[in-house]
């Protein structure tokens, strides 16, 4: 493979959102994307590897497909990795690691097939094989067909370097962003989360409406890649600035320290002027001033034993509230239980499908505008 070739970029995405992540490669313009269970595959050169780390909010992580071969015995798959011109791609003094996975293959022992790959790159590049922070290779080996991938995000893409506060059972901001373009959502009109915890649906709300990229203040894998072009790089990190808004963006818990870290987590992103966080129930609510907009909101789900039943409540008077003062706005509510959702008492459509979260499978409960 070389900078100048085309080749196929993989998205990840949590499984039953790849849709959604496809609407959104495709509104930025990379060709053609098509979805696929786990994410969303196009064809494309090193700066559209870049674009995509700097500009795709739903998206987990960027893998830049190196090679695809058969292999039917370890032997075989050592020859064919040391054919790829790794020299092209890795730099002789960034450690590298291989992740593997095999399935169904006469190749079937993933570390013997890890050991091979990696001695064949360091044979070829010089690559140490251990240390800090290493480029991250994926080996898929699925009916003897293996896959051969950079990482070229490096760490995760929902850390974002403008979050230093987590709280409790926290969202990522990739899944937020998916959510937030699910329930429509284009920037265009004010957000309220009354359970905001951390603040990330509001964040990740506001950075679309200005504008913002999601990677502006992070590093990724590809800069320490051979074929990095650093002027190429900056030129296109200075091609995005943000735009003028006259929106608004509240939130609201009843967890104190929840409010003190959002607050930060607004700051340090520069969105203090942009984001109001109070402190109060949601039964305290007050229907902000202006224009109707997007209510996200990520209730508790009850998981441990006793407790499902006191969220019955808890969902009756949330939706109660909604009904009774935000007539005009839209809902978007996110939970594991199609009961809980039910027991708002809002008028739901069809929710969305279920996606993995911390263990649980949660689902996208949308409303039309409440009237």
């Amino acid at each position: 493979m070389t900078p100048r070739r085309a080749f196929e970029v993989f998205l990840t995405a949590p499984p039953g959102l790849e849709l959604a992540l496809k609407d959104e490669a495709q509104a930025a313009g990379f060709a053609k994307p098509k979805a696929t269970p786990g994410g969303v595959r196009f064809r494309g050169h090193w700066p559209d590897v870049w674009r995509a780390n700097l500009t795709l909010r739903g998206a987990g992580r960027v893998l830049a497909r190196v090679a695809r071969f058969q292999a039917m015995h370890l032997d075989q798959l050592e020859a064919r990795t040391r054919e790829i011109d790794w020299t092209d791609l890795l730099r002789p003094e960034v450690p590298v690691t291989v992740e593997t996975t095999t399935r169904k293959s006469k190749i079937y022992h993933q570390g013997a097939a890890t050991e091979r790959v990696a001695r064949a790159i360091h044979q070829v590049t010089g690559a140490p094989l251990e240390g800090e922070d290493p480029v991250r290779i994926q080996l898929r080996i699925e009916d003897n067909q293996c896959l051969l991938s950079l990482d070229t995000s490096g760490a995760p893409l929902h850390r974002r370097g403008q979050k230093p506060f987590v709280g409790k059972a926290p969202m990522r901001e990739t899944l937020a962003a998916l959510f937030l373009r699910q329930c429509g959502y284009t920037g265009t009109e004010p957000v309220l989360d009354p359970m905001c915890g951390s603040g990330t649906f509001l964040l990740e709300a506001a950075d679309i409406a200005l504008a913002r990229v999601p990677g502006r203040d992070r590093a990724f894998a590809f800069e320490r890649f051979a074929n990095f072009d650093a002027p190429a790089w900056q030129d296109l990190k200075r091609g995005h600035t943000d735009t003028q808004i006259a929106l608004h963006f509240y939130g609201s818990d009843r967890d104190a320290g929840a409010v003190t870290g959002a607050r930060a987590n607004a700051d340090t992103a520069g969105l203090g002027d942009l984001i109001t966080i109070s402190h109060h129930a949601f039964s305290d609510l007050q229907r902000p001033e202006g224009p109707p907009g997007l209510i996200m909101v990520n209730p508790p789900y009850g998981t441990r034993i006793g407790e499902r039943k006191q969220l019955f409540g808890l969902y009756g008077a949330l939706g109660k509230t909604l009904a009774e003062l935000f007539s005009g706005w839209r809902v978007g509510l996110v939970t594991t239980d199609a009961s809980l959702a039910n027991a708002t008492g809002l008028p739901f459509t069809d929710p969305g499908p279920p996606v993995a979260h911390g263990g649980l499978r949660i689902q996208l409960f949308q409303t039309r505008v409440l009237t």
